[in-house]
């Protein structure tokens, strides 16, 4: 073998890349800097961390503070839209000598309140019809009848239920059809 011609190695950074000098690629840290600007530096990071670390507390105590009022007067819209009804209702109490009729009339303007401010609210009822099919999720079962329709079916609907944003608030108590 002739020593004179040593094999050629790839470069690994590629065929024309510039060849580095062995002396700057061993030592291809930056320059150490001096100790004043270190210290500079590290008072400038300090700094920032401590600002950046109280800015995130101070948003987290906002953020907690926002979820108690919420939590606080979560009920407001709601007692809101039903002081009308109470007033109805205070008002036909007020009338000493009122006739069946009136408090009837009466009982059924306060009804019609009561539903709209529901309503408004996203109170939703849950009245199945008879023969609908007995959904556990929404109605109760309070008994299980014979009956001449379908088994698993609303025979009869006891108390209403009502829903709240799709989520049952009171589940509507029916009685059911028996399987035959």
């Amino acid at each position: 073998m002739n020593d004179a011609n040593p094999p050629k190695v790839a470069d690994p950074a590629g065929p024309g890349a510039a060849a580095v000098p062995s002396s700057i690629a061993a030592n291809a840290a930056p320059p150490a800097l001096p100790a004043s600007d270190l210290e500079a530096r590290h008072a400038e990071l300090s700094d920032a961390f401590l600002r950046a670390k109280a800015e995130a507390e101070n948003t987290r105590r906002r953020a907690e503070e926002e979820i108690a009022k919420a939590r606080k007067f979560a009920v407001e819209g709601f007692a809101e839209s039903l002081l009308p009804v109470k007033d109805s209702l205070e008002s036909a109490i007020a009338i000493p000598a009122a006739t069946p009729e009136q408090l009837l009339e009466g009982v059924h303007a306060t009804l019609r309140q009561l539903s709209a401010a529901l309503e408004r609210n996203k109170v939703v009822e849950i009245n199945p019809a008879p023969a609908a099919r007995f959904d556990p999720h929404q109605h109760q079962a309070i008994s299980v009848v014979p009956a001449q329709q379908e088994p698993n079916t609303v025979v009869a609907v006891l108390q209403k239920g009502y829903l709240i944003a799709d989520r049952v608030l009171r589940p509507a108590l029916v009685t059911v059809s028996a399987s035959s």
